[in-house]
């Protein structure tokens, strides 16, 4: 069969990148979920991660978090080489699932100071963060009961302020507002937005265009595990013409592929 696949996305310059992935590839059986994909994340962006289901996002994403081992290629974070040094990488990553697993028998302040202890965040400082988080994300009504009787919502809601609390550098959230109600997604994207505007990096992959569109630095488009378009907003219309919405862009993108 004829390959009509783009060739692969060309990089800036990455010496400055906070993450890297160099030319990473991910086989499961006879299956090649990512292709041969290079990406270097800066110090300071919201990047927002788009692509049909079974393109290879989440692939991607338990790569760079380390979750997985690509077949070929590398991945640092913060300059630590995933493979080489993965304890040292894994330290500046925080990473919530689109399904995030939770302690059913801990309450969700257990379940925070747990993490906050592998962490080895101290007690003052992270209980200081998770005042901070639980007032922002209403928290206050459930972080006291047991884990096992949490909505997908306040699940949503504690992973993140576990993930948060021992101020990562780099933030990997797939799927993050699902199940959300409007506050909560508002009160999320400006969390995402004070953590990249204090230096930090959230690699962020969704469905929801919208939110992509008003929170993304940058956006990437993968396609049957391939990188097929990379940049600003602008640089994304200017490469699908007369395509003006976030969503025209991604429709004409993938079907061009």
């Amino acid at each position: 069969m004829h390959d009509a696949s783009p060739q692969p996305v060309a990089q800036e310059p990455s010496e400055t990148a906070i993450v890297r992935l160099d030319n990473i590839s991910k086989s499961f059986g006879s299956k090649r979920a990512v292709k041969n994909l290079s990406l270097s994340l800066r110090a300071g962006e919201v990047f927002a991660f788009l692509g049909p289901n079974g393109a290879g996002k989440t692939t991607t994403l338990k790569m760079t978090t380390g979750l997985l081992r690509s077949d070929t290629g590398s991945v640092e974070v913060c300059g630590h080489s995933m493979r080489e040094n993965g304890r040292l990488a894994k330290q500046q990553i925080a990473y919530i699932p689109d399904q995030p697993f939770l302690y059913d028998k801990l309450t969700g302040r257990e379940f925070v100071n747990f993490t906050r202890e592998m962490y080895g965040v101290s007690k003052a400082d992270g209980d200081r963060r998770l005042n901070e988080l639980s007032e922002r994300l209403d928290m206050d009504e459930f972080l006291d009961k047991l884990a096992e009787n949490y909505s997908h919502g306040m699940k949503q809601k504690l992973a993140l302020a576990a993930a948060l609390i021992h101020a990562p550098r780099v933030l990997v959230v797939d799927e993050p507002i699902v199940g959300l109600d409007p506050r909560t997604i508002r009160v999320i994207k400006a969390i995402f937005r004070e953590m990249a505007d204090a230096g930090g990096t959230i690699f962020m992959s969704t469905h929801t265009l919208d939110v992509a569109e008003q929170v993304a630095d940058r956006l990437g488009i993968i396609h049957e595990g391939r990188l097929i378009a990379l940049g600003t907003l602008d640089e994304l219309r200017a490469s699908a013409a007369s395509a003006d919405r976030l969503e025209d862009i991604f429709l004409r993108l993938t079907a061009q592929s």
